[in-house]
């Protein structure tokens, strides 16, 4: 490695001398045949947060072997050539597909077992797969209730010639198309209030007579994430409340079926004559477009829609719709199933009704019927006769509704 003197010019002394490093040229040769990138092989690296132990962070492999990763851990995968590194966080889309559940090498035996409260059981929720299969079960699929006609536009009807072969496949996809219609809608908890003060600035009080709001328009950005703040007349900076916030997003970011001012239809003494007028998946539908899941108007207007078709039993008017599994949820953690399961007795829907009180024993696994039917294993209409007698306040309408049932089995097996 050699260097080379400068003098600086003006005059400058030799106290001004800089030395600059020379590097040496590198002798021409063959040119070196183009690198692939399946040419480089993988290297992976565990470096845990910050916190956590160290015992296994530089481990080393020549493949990457994804079942050696740590809970908690954030992996880094990298080729060993240039190029900077790529960390891949734990639950990632990379390190699901390498060390994900189900992944060639993972964990795939690695399963979560029931949720525990206190060494109990914890309450189901209403998207557990247990609970949405018994819900879609009872919910039933007819055809002809799903794809009925609505009001719109008339258009001339269509009519097509179809060999069995094409009817088969049209049958087939209009059930994929009636159970993506069928899909119900979420059951939330009523979010938490909004009532963040950010600042107080008392000189800028009376200034403004209006409220002023900021909205982040960023379009990447989830609406639940979205910050929105309120400037106050008296010079109080807060977060937007949840109504402020709906109607803010719903003037940059429009919705189509919902309005940035609800509609009156949905007030209490409205929804009287909407009930009285059989509307009850109407009022749902439009209350799904208007609200979020989480709102207080969304709960309380699909609890009143559940209350009025379980006081004058018209529970039909759900049935094969979106809407049936959240009014059966409802209805089994209310306790107020008397009238449901009759109603499926009377249309000799027994294998709904058993779910119906499967469900019942999901929820409230303290009852007296839960235990009985689980000690003798129950099952048809020895297990609606326990339920009748132990949690049943209509006992009475039941075995009527039983009775009735076996007499027409009977009759119709004479026969």
């Amino acid at each position: 490695m050699g260097a080379v003197s400068c003098l600086f010019p003006r005059g400058k002394g030799p106290g001004d001398r800089v030395s600059f490093p020379l590097r040496r040229a590198r002798r021409p040769g063959p040119p070196l045949p183009p690198r692939r990138h399946s040419d480089r092989p993988l290297r992976r690296r565990e470096t845990p947060f910050p916190g956590e132990p160290r015992e296994a962070t530089g481990a080393r492999a020549s493949s990457p072997s994804p079942s050696s990763g740590r809970d908690g851990a954030c992996v880094r995968w990298r080729r060993s050539g240039r190029g900077a590194p790529r960390w891949r966080p734990r639950g990632c889309r990379a390190w699901r597909e390498r060390c994900g559940p189900g992944a060639r090498g993972g964990v795939s035996g690695r399963t979560r077992g029931p949720r525990t409260v206190g060494g109990k059981a914890a309450k189901p929720s209403f998207a557990d797969e247990a609970v949405q299969n018994l819900l879609y079960k009872m919910t039933g699929l007819n055809l002809q209730k799903v794809f009925r006609p609505v009001k719109k536009e008339l258009k001339p009807p269509k009519y097509k010639l179809m060999t069995e072969a094409q009817l088969e496949e049209a049958t087939r996809k209009a059930i994929e198309e009636a159970k993506e219609k069928l899909i119900m809608p979420p059951v939330l908890n009523e979010r938490e209030p909004i009532d963040d003060v950010l600042a107080e600035d008392k000189f800028l009080e009376g200034t403004e007579s209006t409220k002023y709001v900021f909205t982040d328009l960023t379009y990447s950005i989830p609406h639940r994430e979205r910050f929105i703040v309120v400037r106050e007349p008296n010079g109080v900076l807060r977060k937007a409340t949840w109504e402020e916030r709906d109607r803010m997003i719903q003037i940059f970011f429009p919705k189509e079926g919902r309005r940035v001012i609800p509609p009156v239809i949905f007030k209490d003494e409205h929804l009287v004559t909407v009930f009285q007028q059989d509307h009850h998946e109407d009022i749902l539908n439009m209350c799904i477009a208007q609200f979020e899941p989480d709102s207080p108007d969304y709960i309380r207007v699909h609890h009143r829609t559940y209350d009025d078709i379980e006081k004058h039993a018209k529970y039909d008017l759900l049935r094969s719709t979106r809407h049936f599994g959240g009014m059966v949820w409802y209805l089994v953690n209310k306790k107020k199933t008397d009238g449901l399961l009759i109603d499926m007795i009377h249309r000799d829907l027994l294998d709904d009704t058993t779910s119906l009180i499967t469900l019942y024993h999901m929820v409230h696994p303290e009852c007296q019927s839960a235990e009985e039917a689980k000690e003798g294993k129950l099952q048809g209409v020895d297990l609606i006769k326990v339920f009748a007698k132990t949690e049943s306040q209509k006992e009475g309408y039941i075995q009527l509704a039983l009775q009735a049932y076996e007499e027409a089995m009977a009759t119709s097996t004479a026969s």
